[in-house]
């Protein structure tokens, strides 16, 4: 009975690591296909569909628990939301400057930022391996851009989005703490926030006229790719994998997303994968995980 069960769990927790992997696939597709999608549409508009189209999803399946929702887990959530459209600005602006490999490897970085902002607001220094994997990570990314002088403005404003991601890691866990609201009704309400406040934007920007698309079939086959795989289905199945196994395992699968991008930009974009750019990935992916091994140890 015992050897069944530890087979049983075995197989759940391999399971688990494939779900975990198909959404680090996905997600690292997500920078080629966002890259080709801005061809056809400006980036408002792609911001503003893909966030519409998961706010109209998500809110028809958390619609109950949103209605039960106290007001103060409602505001909490549109206050993450802003800064989830703050990041999407940043990142969507920077894929649209640079090539979607520099921001598939770049955008990495929030996980090395993450320990960094968590333990300056306890007024303490990381740990020696975090920062160490820190220098190395940003070495990949000065190898990757070409050196300081080469690094663009698309580069930069990745960097800033990567940075953002950290906010709202840290934020998330300060302002959701103690919240009944379900995670569904949560990515429902900065889902909901994201859209709104772009439509704001464009309405401010060009009126009611900056709706209009003329995207094609690609287009809008690039907007349900990156809201119904991308932000809704790897929502779902990451938070179903973290059930089945354990969070640090996670992570480490999902430092895997880089590596996916770089190599489908390569693939489905043509990118060139030269010296510099295989030397500065590898510095980026493998300093994330000397820094993430090091936080886990901790």
């Amino acid at each position: 009975m015992a050897v069944s069960e530890n087979f049983v769990a075995r197989r759940t927790a391999l399971w688990a690591d494939l779900a975990v992997l198909g959404v680090a696939l996905v997600w690292g597709a997500s920078y080629p296909v966002a890259k080709g999608a801005l061809e056809h549409m400006p980036v408002l508009l792609l911001i503003f569909f893909r966030f519409a189209l998961t706010a109209l999803v998500m809110g028809l399946v958390a619609c109950r628990d949103l209605r039960a929702a106290c007001r103060r887990d409602i505001l909490s959530g549109a206050l993450l939301g802003s800064i989830l459209c703050a990041i999407f600005l940043a990142e969507t602006w920077g894929v649209s400057l640079t090539t979607a490999t520099n921001t598939a490897l770049i955008i990495s970085l929030c996980t090395i930022f993450t320990p960094f902002l968590e333990f300056g607001l306890q007024r303490r220094l990381p740990p020696a391996g975090v920062i160490a994997g820190a220098a190395v990570a940003v070495a990949g990314v000065m190898v990757l851009s070409g050196g300081a002088g080469a690094f663009g403005a698309g580069d930069a404003l990745v960097l800033c989005a990567a940075g953002l991601r950290a906010v709202m890691v840290v934020s998330t866990k300060r302002l959701m703490e103690g919240s009944r609201l379900s995670s569904a009704a949560l990515t429902a309400v900065q889902a909901f926030t994201v859209a709104g406040l772009v439509l704001a934007l464009m309405l401010f920007q060009s009126g009611p006229a900056g709706l209009l698309a003329g995207a094609g079939i690609e287009g809008w086959a690039a907007v349900a790719f990156l809201s119904l795989f991308c932000t809704i289905g790897a929502f779902y199945v990451q938070n179903a994998a973290v059930r089945r196994t354990s969070p640090t395992r996670v992570s480490f699968l999902m430092g895997t997303e880089p590596l996916f991008g770089f190599a489908l930009a390569w693939m489905l974009l043509s990118e060139p994968a030269s010296a510099s750019a295989l030397i500065g990935a590898g510095l980026i992916v493998g300093g994330t995980f000397v820094g993430l091994a090091a936080e886990r140890r901790r």
